[in-house]
Formats: C-alpha cells, structure tokens, sequence
C-alpha cells in the first residue's frame, strides 16, 4: 500500500510538467494533494482515470485559485467528508477525509501564518480545533487513522536547515512545534521519523536564494499514522528530487493487506 502527500502548489502548473508521467511511474494507491488551487474538478476526472485514479474527490476552496486539497484513488471510498464543519474554516478547503478498507485516511492542508499576527492567530486557533476533529475521527471510525498534508510547521531542529535564526519564525514557532508533539501523543506517530530517526532531509524550500539548490529547506509534509500502524510502516521518504513545486512529494508505504481495527 503506497500513499503520496504533495502540495502541488498549483494544480494547473505541475500538469503543465511531467506530473501525470511520474504519478503513473510511480503508482500510488492514494494521492493527496494540497493547495490545488482548482476550482472545476470534474474536467479532470478523465486525466486521471486515464492513469488509474477512477476515483477523485476533491475540497475546492470557496475563492478562486487558493488553497484546496484532493485525493486521487484506485479504489472507491467507503465514506467521504470535507471539512471540519465550521464554515469559516472550511471555506478555505483544508480537509478532506475518506474511510478506505484499512485505515481512515485525513488529507489536510494547515494554513500558514507567515503574513502576520492576522493569520497566525489563525492558524493556530485553527490547528487548535484540528485536533479536536481528529480525535473525533479517530474516535468514531472504528480504523487506525493515516492524517497526512502540508502542516506548515517543522516539529525539531533536524527538520529545518538553520533552528536558530527561524526560532521566532512562523512555522517554527515554539508553540506550533508544542501543538505538533500533543498531537503526536494523542497516539501517532511521524511515518518519517519513525523510518529515519536520523536522516535529515526536507520537503519545502523557498523560491529565494537558490534555497533548492543549496537544500536550505524545511520538512512541513507528513504522513502521521496511528500508533497501531507503525509495525506496518515499510518505507517512508521525502522524493526530494521530484521539482514540480516548492514542495516535494512525501512517499508512505504500509504492509497492511487486511483491515487494522482501532483498539
């Protein structure tokens, strides 16, 4: 079982790339994406049933060419939700759950808060009430839970290239760096590090300085599973050589071929 999580940063720009090609290589049986900017979805159902992904559910934001995120599946979902169920948040198209055969799956995309105090406040109300609808997923579907998305934050030092001199930047904020552990101890745990406990390698790099070119970056994309999947975890990476974005995509592989039920 192969999923992806990569925020294209603009749908119509990476199909304008090799994007379809790599998808199709590399074959994954879930791909998340974020920040589609894509508001007409359903023109694109025939692209990607052409690659295998029959199956497409989309979260528009409600503004034109922002935000968004989408799943492309092989497989149909057992249940669809979009959003948290708070209007003002899912307005900007941030969320999007679908129940599959093995796990619950959460595809999200965590506002950023680098434009100033406005929007970092929030962010962080926002993740603040993130937390509280993950758990009652977790809660009422009855299936460990994949909650994978651009999280806008970098958890520990090794995930970002200079700690020091961003401490008191958004995304590295001693308070978001604290909301991600709680999260992680609400009974997950970071595919990533799990599989790397030491590795440093990134998945965002800003457009300025040659910051790609000098791996100046940030590891902001997760694949977070629940604790009960982390025996099943065969592989997970950052394919950092993949450059159709300021993102990367992030690679999860899991074992699981029959159901996991949540205890």
């Amino acid at each position: 079982m192969k999923l992806i999580s990569f925020n294209v940063n603009g749908l119509r720009a990476v199909l304008q790339k090799d994007f379809l090609k790599w998808l199709a290589e590399t074959n994954a049986d879930y791909v998340c994406l974020q920040e589609v900017k894509y508001d007409t979805p359903h023109l694109l159902d025939e692209l990607f049933a052409g690659i295998g992904y029959s199956h497409t559910y989309w979260h528009p934001a409600e503004k034109k060419g922002y935000s968004g995120v989408a799943v492309l599946a092989k497989k149909p979902a057992i249940l669809t939700a979009k959003g948290c169920g708070l209007a003002s948040y899912d307005a900007e198209g941030r969320i999007l759950r679908l129940d599959t055969e093995h796990f619950t799956l959460v595809n999200v995309y965590v506002p950023s808060g680098t434009t100033g105090q406005v929007r970092q406040a929030f962010k962080m109300a926002w993740l603040a009430h993130f937390r509280q609808y993950v758990a009652a997923v977790k809660q009422s579907s009855g299936l460990p839970l994949v909650v994978c998305g651009d999280f806008n934050i970098a958890h520990e030092e090794m995930d970002i290239h200079n700690p020091k001199a961003n401490a008191k930047t958004s995304g590295f904020l001693p308070e978001e760096r604290r909301w991600l552990s709680d999260f992680l101890a609400d009974g997950f745990v970071d595919a990533f590090r799990f599989a790397n406990p030491d590795t440093r390698k990134y998945s965002w790099w800003t457009y300025r300085a040659n910051a790609r070119s000098r791996n100046l970056g940030w590891r902001i994309d997760y694949h977070f599973v629940s604790d009960l999947l982390a025996p099943h975890i065969v592989q997970a990476d950052s394919a950092t050589d993949i450059c159709f974005s300021d993102h990367c995509p992030v690679v999860l592989e899991l074992s699981c071929q029959s159901p996991v039920v949540s205890g």
